[in-house]
C-alpha cells in the first residue's frame, strides 16, 4: 500500500475555501440565470449542440473505455482487494446497500422513464418503422442500452476511484482524491479546493434541476389524478414539502434517514413491479424480458460504437450522447454517495453489485412497464396512451397505471414513491455536498447539512419562480466534457496504484529462509496459550512489556544502519514505522483488538458465548493480518518483524 501523508489537512473541520467559493459561485450563476434565463439557455444549448456535433465520438469512445475498464477490473487479479484495510468489514448488509444504490442512482429515472422512453422510441424509433413490431424490439433494445451497463459503469468507476483512494490509502473522501495520481499531495492545496468546489457546484445544480423538473412532474401527476391545478403556487408547496422531509432525513444521518427511506422505497418498487407483472400479460412479459436481454447483449458492441455516421439523423445527439453526458455529469454526486456506503467490500464484490444488479433490475423494470405500455398501444389499440406521452412525458406513468386494476390506489402509491425518491435524492445530495465542503468527513455539525439542504430548496424555488432551470440543466450536461477528461486520467492513476499494490502482494508471498524456530519450554504452555482468552489489561501489559521493547530493538538496529524509524506507543497499540524517503514506508503495528470468545465447551451458556476477550494482532500498512502474537517472546516478535520487513524490501526491489 502507498503511504500518503495528509500533511496539515484539517479533518473534522469545515473547509472554508470550498464552502465560501462554491456558495459564491452558486449565488452568482443563479443570479445571472434568473436575470437572463432565455439568453443563458440559448448560450448553453448552443455549446451543448456544438459538443454533440463535434465531440460525440469522444463521448462514445470514453464511455466504451470505461465499461471495458470496469469489466476488466471485475475479473482481474485486483478483484480481491478491499476498499479499506484488509480486516475491514462491510458497513451495510447486502440488501440495505443495494436499496441505497437503487434510491440514489436510478430510482427516480425509472419512475419517469420506465413508460415514457420505450413508448417514445416505439413512436419514433431510430431506424425501424413507427408503430411496428420491429419498432417494439428496437424501443426496448435502445432503452436497455441507455439504462444498462454503460451508465452504471460510469457510476461504478467514479465510486471505485474515490472509495479506493479514500478507504485504502487514507485520502479524504472527496473528488480531489481522484487526482492524487496526477498532482500528488497538491490535492491538499488550493488546487484540491477548486476540484471540490467544482463537484459541489455540479452536485447542487444537478440535484436542483432534477428537483425543479420533478416538482413540475409531481404537479402534473397531482393534476392528472386529483385535478389539482398546475401552478407555481402548488409547485412551491411541493418544494417546501420535499425539502422539509429531506431536512428530517438528512438530520437523522445516513444510518437512519437515507437508509430507512431507501429500504422503504425498495420494498414499494418491488411490490409495484410485481403488481404490474401479475396484472399485465405476465407470460408475454417474462418472454420479452429474456428476449430483450438477449438482444441487448448480442448488439451491445454495435450499439456502443454506432455513431450513425452514414445516416443523417439527430437521434444520436438527442438520445445516446445526451444520456452519456447526463450520466457523466451526475457521476461525481452518485459516485461519492456509492463510495461512502461501500467501505469494506472487495473490488469484485463492489463492481458486481454496482454494475450487474442495478442493471438487471432496470431491465426487469423497463420490460414490465415499457412492454406493458406498448402492448396496450400496439395490441389493444389504446393510442390515447401514446398521445398522452407525446403531449407530456411527465404523466406517462400515471396514464399507464390508469389502465390497470385499482388504478387510483396504485397511482397514489406511484406518486408517493416519486416523492420519496426525490427526498432521498435531496438528502443524499446534501450529504455529498456537505462532505465535499468538510474534507470528506460525514460527522459534521447539523447546521452544515441544514445549510446545503435548504440551499437546494432555495435555488430550486428561485429558478421555478423566475425561470432558468433548463439553462442550468444544460450547463450541467456541458460540464461533462471536461470532467470526462479528468476521469480518464484518474482511471489511469487508479490502474497504476492497483499495479503497485499487486506488486506489494506478490512480495508478501515471497519465500524467505527462516531462522531456526524458537522453541517454547513446554508444548503444554503453547496449548494453554491457545485456549486462554486474555482480558484487555493482560494484552495491554503484553504490549508494554514485550512488544514495545521488541520493536524498539528493531528500531535501534535500523537507526544504526542509517535508516530512519519511529516507534509510536499509544494506549492500545504500538507502531513501528520505517521511512523510505520517496518509496512506501514499512509499518508494523500490534493492536489490542476485542473479539467474542469461541464456543469451546458443550455446556457454554449464552453469557459465555458473548463474553469478550482481546488479541494482540499484527497490522501492516494494508491493514490487519488476522494473526495473534499474544504471549510470544521478544525474540519471536523481532523475527516476525524482520520477516515482514524483508518482504517489504523485496516489494521495493520489484518496484524498481
Amino acid at each position: 500500500m502507498i503511504n500518503i501523508s495528509k500533511n496539515s489537512f484539517n479533518a473534522n473541520k469545515l473547509n472554508r475555501g470550498v464552502f465560501v467559493s462554491a456558495s459564491a459561485v452558486i449565488f452568482m450563476l443563479v443570479a445571472i440565470t434568473v436575470m437572463f434565463p432565455t439568453d443563458m439557455e440559448a448560450l448553453f444549448s448552443d455549446v451543448q449542440k456544438t459538443l454533440i456535433d463535434t465531440a460525440g465520438w469522444f463521448y462514445v469512445l470514453s464511455v466504451a473505455g470505461i465499461l471495458v475498464a470496469v469489466v476488466y477490473l471485475c475479473v482481474s487479479r485486483h478483484g480481491h482487494i478491499k476498499l479499506g484495510p484488509d480486516h475491514a468489514q462491510a458497513d451495510y448488509s447486502q440488501l440495505t446497500w443495494l436499496a441505497m444504490l437503487f434510491s440514489a442512482g436510478m430510482g427516480i429515472g425509472l419512475m419517469f422513464f420506465g413508460v415514457a422512453e420505450p413508448v417514445m422510441h416505439y413512436v419514433a424509433p431510430p431506424t425501424a418503422d413507427p408503430y411496428s413490431v420491429e419498432a417494439t424490439r428496437e424501443a426496448l433494445k435502445m432503452t436497455f442500452f441507455h439504462w444498462g451497463l454503460h451508465g452504471w459503469a460510469i457510476y461504478a468507476v467514479v465510486a471505485l476511484i474515490l472509495a479506493y483512494f479514500s478507504f485504502r490509502h487514507n485520502l479524504p473522501l472527496t473528488l480531489r482524491s481522484a487526482l492524487h495520481p496526477l498532482i500528488g499531495d497538491k490535492i491538499y492545496t488550493w488546487r484540491g479546493d477548486i476540484i471540490d468546489s467544482f463537484a459541489v457546484i455540479s452536485t447542487i445544480f444537478g440535484v436542483t434541476t432534477s428537483l425543479g423538473f420533478g416538482v413540475m412532474q409531481i404537479n402534473s401527476g397531482l393534476n392528472y389524478l386529483f385535478g389539482i391545478e398546475v401552478s407555481q403556487t402548488v409547485q412551491l408547496f411541493i418544494v417546501v414539502f420535499i425539502i422539509c422531509l429531506a431536512l428530517v432525513s438528512v438530520c437523522s444521518g445516513l444510518d437512519k434517514g437515507i437508509k430507512r427511506l431507501s429500504q422503504l422505497n425498495m420494498i414499494m418498487a418491488v411490490g409495484l413491479l410485481l403488481f404490474v407483472l401479475v396484472a399485465g400479460p405476465s407470460l408475454f412479459l417474462l418472454q420479452a424480458l429474456v428476449q430483450n436481454t438477449g438482444a441487448y447483449l448480442s448488439d451491445i458492441v454495435h450499439n456502443t460504437f454506432n455513431l450513425f455516421a452514414y445516416q443523417k439523423t439527430d437521434w444520436l445527439g438527442g438520445w445516446t450522447i445526451f444520456y452519456w453526458a447526463w450520466w457523466l455529469s451526475w457521476s461525481p454526486f452518485v459516485g461519492m454517495f456509492i463510495a461512502r456506503i461501500s467501505r469494506g467490500r472487495t473490488i469484485r464484490e463492489f463492481l458486481i453489485g454496482v454494475l450487474l444488479i442495478p442493471s438487471g433490475f432496470t431491465f426487469a423494470w423497463m420490460t414490465i412497464f415499457g412492454n406493458s405500455a406498448i402492448d396496450l398501444i400496439h395490441v389493444q389499440g389504446m393510442t390515447d396512451l401514446a398521445d398522452a406521452v407525446a403531449k407530456d412525458s411527465s404523466i406517462a406513468l400515471f396514464a399507464f397505471l390508469e389502465h390497470l386494476p385499482f388504478s387510483q390506489v396504485i397511482s397514489f402509491i406511484g406518486l408517493v414513491m416519486v416523492i420519496i425518491f426525490f427526498v432521498t435524492s435531496c438528502d443524499s445530495g446534501a450529504m455529498v455536498v456537505d462532505m465535499l465542503a468538510s474534507h470528506g468527513e460525514n460527522n459534521t455539525p447539523l447546521w452544515q447539512r441544514f445549510y446545503w439542504t435548504m440551499g437546494i430548496g432555495v435555488v430550486a424555488t428561485i429558478l421555478l419562480l423566475n425561470g432558468g432551470l433548463a439553462a442550468l440543466q444544460t450547463m450541467s450536461i456541458v460540464s461533462a466534457l471536461p470532467f470526462t477528461v479528468v476521469l480518464i486520467i484518474a482511471i489511469y492513476g487508479m490502474f497504476t496504484a492497483l499495479s503497485i499494490e499487486s506488486t506489494k502482494q506478490q512480495s508478501m508471498n515471497f519465500s524467505v529462509m527462516q531462522s531456526p524456530s524458537i522453541k517454547t519450554d513446554d508444548w503444554r504452555q503453547r496449548l494453554a496459550t491457545i485456549v486462554n482468552f486474555p482480558s484487555k489489561s493482560k494484552v495491554l501489559q503484553f504490549l508494554q512489556q514485550n512488544v514495545g521493547p521488541a520493536l524498539t530493538q528493531v528500531s535501534n538496529e535500523l537507526n544504526n544502519n542509517q535508516i530512519a524509524t519511529d516507534v509510536l506507543i499509544e494506549d492500545d497499540r504500538i507502531i513501528l514505522t520505517v521511512s523510505h524517503v520517496d518509496q512506501p514506508d514499512f509499518i508494523y503495528a500490534v493492536r489490542a483488538r476485542t473479539h467474542i470468545q469461541p464456543d469451546l465447551l458443550e455446556d457454554a451458556s449464552d453469557q459465555d458465548e458473548e463474553q469478550m476477550y482481546y488479541r494482540a494482532e499484527v497490522h501492516l500498512a494494508e491493514g490487519g493480518q488476522d494473526y495473534d502474537i499474544m504471549s510470544w517472546p521478544e525474540t519471536a516478535i523481532i523475527n516476525d518483524v524482520v520477516e515482514q520487513y524483508q518482504k517489504h524490501v523485496h516489494f521495493l526491489h520489484l518496484l524498481k
